[in-house]
């Protein structure tokens, strides 16, 4: 399948001139991929360092955006499923433009331009395809659930069209071992078959998510919403649909520190071109900003 993804090469990589606040709502995982790599230091998945660690977090900073984390046990991130999404966008959405730690707000005027939100590693298994047009608040871990979740987003993005709002898809699990016979029956081992099955499910949502032309964002009228595939950087670009950078430290599910690193310095030239992208909406927030657009960028 031919996947044709926003192209975002037109626009300049540069960072913003001036600090732009970002929130990035996560689970363990994503904690790890914002910490430094060293031992563990933190706590409530906001971590300073982790054997982990893809040092997110710095790279942000280098690039002139000032990093705020809503993670386990705050009000707007405890749970991270995939159906969890529309409730909390459609009712807490002020309070996640103004989360500044966990679940304190800033004290001024301050609004976070940027929403990083990601799904957590066991949303990477989806049952069954289910059949349309699908439940957004369902626990049952269909495709139709799955795309009915992300659609109902784009009604509370679209109203913010001052923010700019990253989906990260949800990071691969290690590929389940199949165990053959009565002892895979008794563990509720998914034998070789199903296991398959799942990682192309999988696969298949995260296409439709990114595709532009005929997926998620198609027909969607704004340039605040675009989609960051860590799940195809940690399965080596497609290499496979499970996990290639395993963690030795902690889940074998989270990914290690070689693979969050590599998904972090993607992220950075991926965010930067998003905002210069989101510039040419020409909205109260960006107008006069110090961004380039995408003639700027072709001129350098």
């Amino acid at each position: 399948m031919d996947i044709r993804e926003l192209d975002l090469t037109a626009y300049s990589e540069a960072k913003p001139a001036s600090p732009v606040d970002l929130l990035f709502i996560h689970d363990s995982v994503g904690g790890e991929l914002m910490a430094s790599p060293g031992r563990t230091i933190g706590e409530s998945d906001i971590l300073r360092s982790h054997p982990n660690g893809g040092g997110l977090r710095t790279l942000l900073s280098q690039n002139n955006y000032v990093a705020h984390e809503a993670a386990n046990s705050s009000k707007i991130a405890t749970g991270t499923n995939v159906c969890q999404w529309n409730r909390r966008f459609r009712d807490q959405m002020k309070k996640i433009l103004t989360t500044r730690h966990q679940d304190k707000l800033f004290s001024d005027e301050t609004i976070n331009r940027v929403i990083v939100f990601q799904p957590a590693s066991s949303a990477s298994w989806i049952e069954e395809e289910g059949a349309g047009p699908g439940n957004p608040d369902s626990w049952k871990k269909t495709i139709a659930n799955y795309k009915a979740a992300y659609t109902a987003l784009l009604d509370h993005f679209l109203k913010e069209p001052d923010t700019l709002f990253i989906a990260v898809t949800a990071p691969p699990l290690v590929r389940p071992d199949s165990p053959k016979g009565i002892i895979g029956r008794i563990l509720g081992k998914p034998d070789q078959a199903a296991t398959e099955e799942a990682g192309k499910r999988i696969r298949s949502f995260n296409n439709w998510l990114k595709h532009f032309h005929s997926g998620w964002l198609r027909g969607y009228p704004l340039m605040n919403v675009v989609v960051f595939d860590y799940y195809d950087i940690l399965t080596a670009d497609g290499v496979s649909n499970w996990l290639r950078y395993p963690s030795r430290v902690g889940r074998r599910d989270h990914p290690n520190a070689e693979g969050n690193a590599q998904a972090a310095q993607r992220f950075i030239p991926f965010l930067n071109r998003a905002m210069n992208r989101m510039a040419e909406q020409k909205s109260p927030f960006f107008a006069g900003r110090p961004y380039l657009s995408a003639n700027k960028a072709a001129a350098r």
